[in-house]
């Protein structure tokens, strides 16, 4: 089991950036990491995922050249870098780990998740 902590969620402006931690403790070992969000009404979003061993990334076409998954394996610690916000961003974000090498956009291989952290974008 893989405990998560999310942190860095602030209120920000159109066209400002922002950077997204989340600290892992536990087996973390080989787990994959997601970024998921979730907007007031909607559903949950898959973000951005990073492998374990290769890093590999995968992002949603809706954020594709705006955000930036990085993993620090020797902190145990994920980020996402969030360039450009707008309004569409605005959500409640989530990391969650994968026990599988491999990230993934479906949140139902993600068996561990973080509490979640507030990124309102407003004007």
């Amino acid at each position: 089991q893989v405990q998560l902590v999310e942190s860095g969620g602030a209120l920000v402006r159109p066209g400002d950036s922002l950077t997204l931690s989340c600290a892992a403790s536990g087996h973390t070992a080989g787990y994959a990491t997601g970024w998921f969000r979730q907007a007031p009404g909607k559903g949950r979003e898959f973000v951005a995922s990073i492998g374990w061993s290769d890093s590999r990334t995968y992002y949603a076409t809706s954020v594709q050249g705006r955000f930036t998954i990085s993993r620090d394996n020797a902190k145990n610690t994920v980020y996402l870098q969030m360039y450009s916000l707008n309004s569409g961003d605005s959500a409640v974000y989530y990391c969650a780990a994968d026990s599988h090498d491999s990230g993934s956009d479906a949140s139902a291989e993600y068996g561990d998740w973080g509490q979640g952290t507030q990124v309102p974008v407003a004007s």
